[in-house]
């Protein structure tokens, strides 16, 4: 990847190398074309000395266990961004909203922060319904938003910044290492949603493509607590491994009600993709030690960028809390859009986006670069297992930042999936 030219955007506790090029940006930064109900321009969320950002994730419901953490997280930049200066010699001034769980919620919201409220941008969003919900809004009123969470690929918004996985950065390398290294027969489980059944979809024909066999697949409605009758299911297809997108409060119930039907992690090996270190804490260190995740960052991971993230976000929020992988999303996109605003001299979206451009920054996972394309980030592959003080060992990884494909145009087993 290229090095970054030139600022050094520093707070006490981390230091973020960014490209500034101002070149060009003066006079260039009209907004870019939107409905008329649009604002006129995002740099009136500055014009006072302030810039106001909105903050959207779910206080309630089955996905405020998740949802609350990467909250946290992304006032703690804005916090560390204010103290060190601000953008653009501005306070960012963060307007919290509760998408409640509730994807129409999320759509509501979002049209008040862009129309009512004005801010310059939105953090927000966990599940790809959320996302899905709120697409079309910020596309109709030219609003941007940074959705800090893995999903299931086959998109890519000119209106959207995707700071968590692609499939191909995390659900594709994950399975091609359960193959080579924990057996060929798939249970697929999944809560009953877009993000399930699109990455359910995609791992049905890589398994095709990869000798593997699929011995099941369920999904249950967000929020289900009763998986008696599905890990008898899962007793009886005897699979190598249950490859698990449930997300939210469901994996609670499932991995306790697994426990309690005598199946361990020595048993059976389970991989989730939605079960981070803040999971953990909810679940239970007794009921998920030995199982598996994915992701591109863990608590654990080894980087001096994110010894001091770690330390910053305890100091904050209690030396019981833990950091995870949408945290440190959430905490990246706030200071890649920082970054970006910087660079282009201006809040304006289209000004914000073109200075996005292959931007650079050593994030708590690593060094991350925005894809100018596709608006996704470079991302690392990790494999951890859970272990007894509920943290993640790091089994694999994939040695470099992996460049985001979310359309899967390098696999010649994915053509026939279409967004």
């Amino acid at each position: 990847m290229k090095k970054g030219k030139g600022l050094f955007y520093q707070t006490g506790l981390l230091i973020m190398a960014v490209s500034m090029v101002l070149a060009g940006c003066s006079g260039n930064n009209e907004p870019a074309s939107s409905s008329t109900n649009a604002p006129e321009t995002s740099d009136a969320a500055g014009s006072d000395g302030e810039i106001k950002v909105g903050i959207l994730h779910s206080q309630s419901g089955t996905m405020a266990i998740s949802e609350m953490s990467v909250i946290d997280s992304e006032m703690m930049a804005i916090e560390e961004i204010n103290a060190a200066g601000g953008v653009l010699g501005k306070k960012i001034v963060p307007v919290l909203e509760d998408g409640a769980s509730d994807w129409p919620t999320f759509a509501e919201k979002a049209r008040k922060l862009i129309s009512e409220d004005k801010v310059a941008t939105v953090f927000g969003g966990w599940t790809s319904a959320s996302r899905k919900a709120m697409l079309p809004v910020f596309e109709e009123l030219n609003g941007l938003l940074w959705y800090p969470v893995q999903y299931e690929g086959l998109e890519a918004s000119p209106n959207i910044f995707y700071t968590g996985a692609t499939t191909n950065q995390q659900i594709v390398p994950s399975v091609t290492w359960l193959l080579e290294n924990r057996g060929k027969k798939f249970y697929l489980l999944g809560s009953d949603y877009v993000f399930p059944r699109t990455a359910n979809l995609i791992i049905k024909e890589q398994l095709k493509a990869e000798g593997g066999e699929l011995v099941g697949e369920e999904y249950t409605p967000l929020g289900h607590t009763d998986y008696s009758t599905i890990i008898s299911k899962i007793k009886a297809a005897d699979p190598d491994i249950v490859y698990n997108t449930l997300n939210g409060d469901s994996n609670v119930a499932f991995f306790k009600q697994l426990k309690d039907a005598g199946i361990t992690a020595q048993d059976m090996t389970t991989l989730s993709v939605s079960v981070a270190e803040e999971e953990i804490r909810g679940i239970g260190v007794d009921v998920l030690a030995g199982h598996l995740a994915a992701w591109n960052y863990y608590q654990t991971t080894d980087t001096p960028t994110n010894a001091k993230f770690v330390e910053s976000y305890k100091a904050k929020y209690g030396d019981e809390r833990v950091t995870a992988d949408p945290i440190e999303a959430g905490y990246t996109a706030v200071y890649l859009w920082a970054a970006a605003v910087e660079k282009a001299g201006s809040t304006d979206v289209a000004a914000v986006k073109e200075a996005a451009k292959e931007l650079e920054w050593d994030a708590p996972s690593g060094k991350v670069k925005i894809d100018g394309e596709t608006q996704h980030i470079y991302k690392t592959v990790r494999i951890g297992e859970v272990q007894s003080d509920g943290q993640f060992k790091e089994l694999w990884n994939s040695g470099e930042a992996v460049k985001p494909d979310p359309f899967l145009k390098g696999y010649a087993w994915a053509a026939s999936i279409q967004p």
